[in-house]
């Protein structure tokens, strides 16, 4: 069976500006500049820890790293629903796809804050963050872990990034690249995307599409 799996941030959510927030304010404890929503988007995508090193100077010594990344982590979660709401049409979408296929939910941005942030904007559906044990995105372990909770043998990962392109590479799945995310066009097609959605209510009918040719393609 098919299944449809999601990244959470650029592709379902706009998270941005409480990303933003919660960086700043973990910044500002260590006594670092504030950086800027344009900034923040360029350093996002590839786990919290990455994001956070990505928003220091350069050379910054690790240990400042993990006293940033340490405030950031739980201030995010207690405050990662202030602005966040999914894109406009994506609610829609979901359920477009619901009963059709079965979907998932993975991310590679801390567990507790996936799960308190699908529990209430995404009810039902299997949601996955970075956990131990688990290796993120581009690994294609979260993948398969959402594939086997949700009893899929294939699937179709849709995402907004580089990261999501070469996760869904390393997977052996296709990559439904959406473009109203943190890429822009060039990033995506840079990194070889294939399929690219331009909108929301585009999305449905594209990943039925796609679903029938894996389904063609692997005699299901």
């Amino acid at each position: 069976m098919v299944g449809i799996l999601f990244d959470l941030d650029g592709t379902l959510l706009d998270t941005l500006e409480d990303l933003l927030d919660a960086t700043n304010y973990a910044l500002s404890l260590q006594g670092y500049p504030p950086r800027t929503l344009e900034q923040l988007r360029r350093a996002v995508g590839n786990g919290a820890k990455n994001q956070i090193r990505r928003s220091l100077p350069e050379g910054t010594p690790e240990e400042k790293v993990e006293a940033v990344l340490a405030a950031y982590k739980p201030y995010y979660t207690a405050h990662c629903q202030n602005k966040t709401r999914p894109y406009g049409g994506i609610p829609e979408a979901l359920e477009a796809l619901r009963g059709k296929f079965p979907l998932a939910i993975v991310s590679n941005k801390p567990d507790p804050a996936v799960k308190a942030l699908c529990g209430g904007m995404f009810p039902g559906i299997y949601a996955l963050g970075e956990v131990p044990g688990c290796p993120r995105k581009p690994d294609p372990a979260m993948l398969r872990k959402a594939m086997a909770e949700i009893g899929a043998d294939r699937c179709i990962y849709v995402g907004d990034s580089e990261v999501d392109i070469r996760t869904a590479r390393e997977a052996g799945c296709p990559c439904l690249s959406v473009l109203w995310g943190f890429r822009d066009r060039e990033v995506l097609e840079a990194a070889g995307a294939e399929h690219l959605c331009r909108t929301p209510e585009e999305m449905a009918p594209m990943l039925e599409t796609l679903a029938l040719r894996e389904e063609a393609l692997h005699g299901q």
